[in-house]
């Protein structure tokens, strides 16, 4: 795989996330992964940052069947439903996202969103890897 960060140089450094990403490889579409325990589709948890881990942690298991890792990922769009409890949750969202993706950081995009499929889900995230 040969991965290269596309960024202006006129353009201030984003933070968390980079502005955009030319990669060469296999391609792999995670489809939208809530915040539930996808073997029962239960969710364990309420809380935004609980359903974050957990949404991360499906990507996680999907990219491995493909033999690829967090740091493969290209592109992650996250669905939310509350932009408080994103905001509000900054430092303790960065620390689940590096302890599952260490400090790989994609091309990102955030869309609050007035609700989501299952009710209780509060994020439902997507990914684009190329491995």
């Amino acid at each position: 795989m040969s991965v290269r960060v596309l960024q202006p140089e006129e353009w201030g450094p984003p933070r968390g996330y980079v502005n955009g990403m030319e990669a060469e490889g296999r391609t792999i579409f995670v489809a939208g992964q809530i915040g539930w325990n996808p073997a029962t589709c239960e969710f364990e948890t309420d809380d935004f940052i609980g359903q974050v881990d957990q949404a991360l942690r499906n990507i996680v298991t999907v990219l491995a069947q493909a033999g690829a890792r967090p740091e493969h990922v290209t592109r992650l769009t996250w669905y939310i439903t509350d932009r408080a409890a994103y905001m509000e949750n900054t430092r303790a969202l960065g620390r689940v996202y590096r302890e599952l993706f260490g400090r790989h950081f994609p091309a990102m995009a955030v869309v609050i969103v007035a609700g989501l499929l299952e009710e209780r889900a509060k994020v439902e995230i997507e990914a684009t890897a190329v491995h």
